[in-house]
């Protein structure tokens, strides 16, 4: 058997501003965005760079309930981990755009991370593994 996350879904306050940090500031690739009228809202589906399986699905809060989770939805925690091939060339990208680091890097015993924030203030690792399989590196 054979199973993967296709989608991670993240809520946000408004899609225009969730696709310019997303894809204009980290450099995501936007895979799909179409209009889902039936239900008054869009299907925006984004990857970084290089990535083939997982994706994020950029969910609009429609409710007030919704909404008080933008930003919050893991309680403070670490939400995503982004792994890169080259840690320096996107920490100095993401500092030179203005992205928050919340940790500065740090070598660790599975690879160099560092925590930054997102628009909404999910925090999220910057993550090169130490090795050449990034899931063996949890």
């Amino acid at each position: 058997m054979k199973q993967s996350l296709g989608l991670i879904s993240l809520l946000v306050r408004e899609y225009e501003e969730a696709l310019s940090f997303y894809v204009g500031t980290l450099g995501f690739r936007l895979i799909e965005d179409r209009e889902v009228k039936e239900q008054s809202k869009r299907w925006v589906v984004i990857a970084p760079p290089g990535s083939s399986e997982t994706h994020i699905l950029l969910a609009r809060a429609s409710n007030d309930e919704q909404a008080q989770f933008v930003g919050n939805q893991t309680g403070g925690r670490v939400f995503l981990f982004l792994y890169t091939d080259n840690f320096e060339r996107d920490y100095l990208a993401y500092k030179a755009k203005g992205v928050v680091f919340v940790r500065e890097r740090k070598v660790e015993s599975y690879g160099t991370v560092a925590v930054f924030k997102d628009i909404y203030g999910n925090l999220w690792d910057l993550l090169q593994p130490k090795s050449a399989r990034p899931d063996a590196a949890a």
